[in-house]
């Protein structure tokens, strides 16, 4: 993501919580993505910049500014909005299908496709949140994706993962790649041909339609 948004002409910065840094002021970026991590939403006494980075995504939802959560960014959104976030049923890691659900907006069908093959890491999931959309599902994990109104979205699986970080995932989650039916070994992640590629090159798609609603192009301001 960060290689696409900096040739579309985006000021990056990165916000460093568990390293104390200080969150941006509301004014200075026109959008905001949350990432992921090993660590759960109710993870608070571990890792206790989690309540002030919950205050601070309801403040930048209730301003209206875009934001995008994968994973674990999508489990905080989807908990901010009074959704519950629990264990799912299945740790889902490797490559599996989502399958778009027939709700999915005029302003996202373009760039989403109605089945393909995407990377996944994770072991919670997110119900659906009051007024949310749901956009994908899969045989492991009943919610994939949500938009909340137009400015909110949340994708439980990795479309900006690459070779490379996947690799790095692995070298250090190996713990997790136990025998189970959602869980791929390292080759079965590794070896995939071209899709890393392919799944990076949703992930600019979206990018470009999702922080380019309502004129959010000519938007000044970095991410």
């Amino acid at each position: 993501m960060e290689e696409w948004l900096a040739e579309q002409g985006y000021d990056l910065f990165c916000t460093r919580l568990w390293a104390g840094d200080l969150f941006p002021p509301l004014d200075s970026f026109a959008g905001l993505i949350v990432m992921g991590g090993p660590m759960g939403v109710f993870d608070h006494d571990e890792y206790p910049w989690l309540y002030r980075e919950k205050v601070y995504l309801r403040t930048v939802i209730d301003r209206g500014i875009p934001i995008l959560g994968i994973c674990l960014g999508a489990q905080l959104l989807a908990d901010v909005l009074g959704a519950e976030v629990r264990a799912n049923p299945e740790k889902e890691i490797g490559w599996f299908p989502v399958v778009r659900t027939p709700d999915v907006p005029v302003s996202l069908a373009s760039v989403l496709p109605k089945e393909f093959t995407v990377f996944h890491w994770h072991g919670d999931t997110f119900a659906l949140p009051a007024d949310a959309v749901r956009l994908y599902t899969s045989k492991a994990c009943a919610n994939q994706a949500f938009l909340y109104k137009d400015h909110v979205l949340g994708l439980q699986f990795h479309l900006e993962t690459t070779r490379g970080s996947a690799a790095g995932l692995i070298d250090n989650c190996r713990q997790e790649l136990v025998s189970a039916p959602w869980i791929q070994s390292e080759a079965e992640m590794l070896n995939c041909g071209n899709r890393f590629g392919e799944i990076n090159k949703y992930m600019q798609q979206i990018l470009k339609q999702f922080f380019s609603l309502r004129g959010r192009e000519e938007a000044e301001g970095g991410l």
